[in-house]
């Protein structure tokens, strides 16, 4: 009876190691610092590659010191890593200019895009009190333009730009300040960045009249950033389309991910895309027009999926 038990449990073992195992890939996910808007987006994109995959594809997160961090690490990882990084940031690297002078790396040239992410949207937010609906208005006004952020140094360098400098009256106040002292008329306004709609200025102009500037296709192009439209109703009070600048953020793997993988990941991360908008609206401003802001190629797994889909890529990005 012994020896009988002993066959028919090497049989059901042997009967279980011929069925096929359940195909799992883990991928981890480099984005930004643990409590910025970007590490929030790479949870929901974790979650939303589970759910869309049925448990097919986990996604862990992991905290970035910032883009050029996720970058470098290219040189070190495999095929399972994922980042996120403005465009020109990854042509730097590729070229070993800016942050990369003499950091060149053979890995860098391997780095293929998956898909867009929210961009980093420039916000001018005036009060209505303040009488400025566009740049040439902002001469003697109180200006709050924040610390050390990429909105605060876009916003001097725009002030330059438009022949501001030392006419406007920078105001010495945290920009985490910027609602109640717009309110109280601190401030004529303030300067942000984020991804629209940008939480600060929802809050802005839902507890005072604020007019958000635009700018003019002349000024975009002085600024050298790539152009973006608010769509009117985004903010409350918002009548008209607003016409601003933004800064792209890619979602990034490296040719060592096999083809399979980044289709999956990136068929997953557009079919998501209405949920994830549903919670969070700033995926609403994604679309595949974003695309047009990657420079250089794409993995060969996610062109699969635009080509099927029906998404037209430029010649250089395939």
């Amino acid at each position: 009876m012994k020896f009988l038990a002993k066959a028919a449990l090497a049989a059901s073992l042997a009967t279980l190691a011929a069925l096929p195992a359940q195909a799992e890939t883990r991928v981890t996910l480099k984005a930004a610092k643990s409590g910025s808007s970007y590490y929030q987006m790479a949870v929901q994109i974790a979650e939303a590659m589970k759910a869309g995959t049925d448990g097919g594809v986990i996604v862990t997160v992991e905290e970035s010191q910032g883009s050029q961090q996720n970058v470098m690490e290219v040189r070190a990882r495999g095929g399972d890593y994922v980042f996120t990084s403005p465009p020109a940031l990854v042509s730097g690297a590729r070229n070993g200019t800016g942050a990369f002078e003499g950091k060149g790396n053979p890995a860098f040239g391997e780095i293929r895009a998956l898909f867009p992410l929210p961009s980093l949207t420039m916000h001018f937010v005036m009060s209505k009190d303040s009488g400025a609906t566009d740049f040439g208005a902002l001469e003697g006004k109180t200006l709050l333009l924040g610390k050390g952020s990429f909105g605060a140094r876009e916003g001097e360098k725009y002030l330059g730009l438009f022949g501001l400098d030392g006419k406007v009256e920078i105001a010495d106040v945290e920009l985490s300040n910027a609602v109640p002292a717009l309110k109280n008329g601190q401030i004529d306004g303030f300067v942000t960045a984020g991804s629209f709609p940008a939480p600060n200025v929802v809050e802005a102009a839902a507890s005072t009249d604020v007019t958000v500037l635009s700018l003019s296709d002349e000024q975009v192009a002085e600024t050298g950033r790539a152009k973006l439209v608010i769509p009117a109703g985004t903010y409350a009070g918002q009548d008209a389309d607003i016409t601003t600048t933004s800064l792209p953020v890619i979602a990034y793997t490296t040719t060592k991910m096999d083809d399979e993988t980044a289709y999956q990941l990136t068929k997953t991360f557009w079919e998501e895309k209405a949920r994830m908008g549903a919670e969070s609206p700033w995926w609403t401003g994604v679309d595949p027009a974003l695309l047009q802001n990657v420079e250089g190629e794409m993995h060969p797994g996610a062109v699969r999926y635009y080509e099927e889909a029906g998404i037209a890529l430029p010649d250089a990005q395939k």
